[in-house]
């Protein structure tokens, strides 16, 4: 079971969005755990170090996800952990393009399906256990 960490970081407290993945991956059978909203880069890779997860979900409509999404990566590679992460919220094309080069999984916009999500996260991980 591909146990998933969803979050929101920063100031952010539209967390609707969040909530509907959160329940559409419970739904298509992945164990998944909540944060809830405002929480810090340390909060959420502690979470996820804690929880062992498989993968962490960020939800960032807030315009801060070129401050807050370099600094989980920087908190996850301190501490040795290699989680893949995806993210939604509104995000430009280009910032989109430097978040990939990053090593962020995928991002999905508003209007996202959500089985065009859990296809994505089953998908990476069928293809990453090949």
């Amino acid at each position: 079971m591909i146990k998933v960490l969803i979050a929101k970081p920063g100031l952010d407290g539209h967390d609707r969005g969040a909530k509907i993945i959160a329940r559409a991956l419970r739904d298509a059978g992945m164990e998944v755990i909540y944060t809830g909203i405002r929480q810090t880069p340390d909060q959420i890779v502690q979470t996820a170090i804690d929880e062992d997860v498989d993968a962490i979900g960020i939800s960032i409509l807030s315009g801060a996800h070129m401050k807050l999404i370099p600094r989980i990566l920087e908190l996850l590679k301190e501490n040795n952990s290699n989680v893949p992460i995806f993210v939604g919220g509104i995000i430009s094309e280009e910032d989109a393009d430097k978040m990939k080069k990053m090593g962020i999984i995928e991002i999905y916009g508003p209007g996202t399906p959500t089985s065009v999500v859990i296809e994505g996260i089953k998908g990476y991980f069928e293809h990453a256990s090949v």
